[in-house]
């Protein structure tokens, strides 16, 4: 006979069993009524994200060839990006059986949180919008921000590229743009140089000043117009401060630069122009 001990032993083991089936029958019971669902809401994030795509190129293309400005089709670009992306994610989560009115209050309780640890982000959002509406520069417009001097290859959403004229890119956030004073070259098309030259008292300025504009008179992309302007700035313990303000197109800003100090080194040392040393009064010649 059976003994106690292992009717006990069977009984607990056919329960056990009974146990897992039930469990079994659950999570089948959930693949059934939730798969479909599941894949569908997968199929619809894959076939949404790759028809977006096909949207977004056709999208660029009617951009291109609209009259909108480089400035604000980026803008365009974006914000129709992340509306699109959006909808299909939401249309995803209701094939999936998701609450879309519960999905609607954690959006708005994520929106709430991030907006109060991103509030730069949204007023670089906002300075944004400020910049494509008040236009105070465009792209290819050559604008100072702060000392920084270059030229607007992008506007974004958030921030607005710069290319220097040493080839780098600054990110500059919006509300920089918005908060600084912003010098546009290319609303007049004239930048004008700061060529700072040093003489020393015993030399004659008009001899001075007259072997200056010889100097820089062969270099070609110095404007006639305006007339570039040569005068003494002021004076220190050993040395006269001589200004010399050429204006050139942006685009020539380094170039022009390189060429007047160039030229006007080249001509002091043919002619025998001394400069003072910093360290006292003693005179030297340029090129020594």
């Amino acid at each position: 006979m059976i003994s106690l001990q292992t009717a006990v032993k069977n009984l607990t083991e056919i329960e056990d069993v009974a146990k897992a089936q039930k469990y079994l029958n659950k999570a089948i019971d959930s693949i059934v009524t939730y798969l479909p669902s599941a894949i569908g809401a997968i199929l619809v994030l894959w076939i949404g994200f790759k028809v977006i795509n096909k949207i977004m190129t056709f999208i660029e293309t009617l951009l291109n060839k609209s009259s909108l400005s480089d400035t604000i089709r980026p803008f365009i670009r974006s914000v129709l990006g992340v509306i699109l992306k959006v909808s299909v994610i939401l249309a995803a989560a209701g094939i999936a059986g998701v609450d879309l009115t519960i999905f609607g209050s954690i959006i708005a309780a994520s929106v709430l949180a991030i907006g109060l640890s991103l509030q730069g982000s949204l007023g670089n959002l906002a300075s944004g919008l400020l910049v494509l509406t008040t236009k105070p520069f465009k792209v290819n417009d050559w604008i100072d921000v702060d000392g920084k001097f270059g030229k607007v290859t992008e506007i974004s959403i958030l921030n607005t590229i710069v290319l220097t004229p040493g080839k780098k890119t600054l990110i500059m956030p919006n509300s920089l743009m918005t908060s600084s004073v912003i010098t546009n070259y290319s609303e007049t098309g004239v930048v004008r140089l700061e060529i700072d030259i040093t003489m020393p008292y015993a030399e004659s300025y008009p001899k001075v000043k007259k072997i200056i504009i010889e100097a820089i008179s062969n270099i070609p992309n110095i404007l006639e117009s305006p007339k570039t302007e040569i005068g003494i700035e002021g004076y220190d313990s050993h040395s006269i401060q001589v200004a010399v303000r050429p204006y050139v197109k942006p685009d020539d800003f380094w170039e022009v630069t390189f060429a007047c100090y160039e030229n006007i080194k080249k001509a002091f040392s043919e002619n025998n122009i001394q400069v003072a040393y910093s360290e006292g009064v003693e005179l030297g010649s340029i090129g020594e």
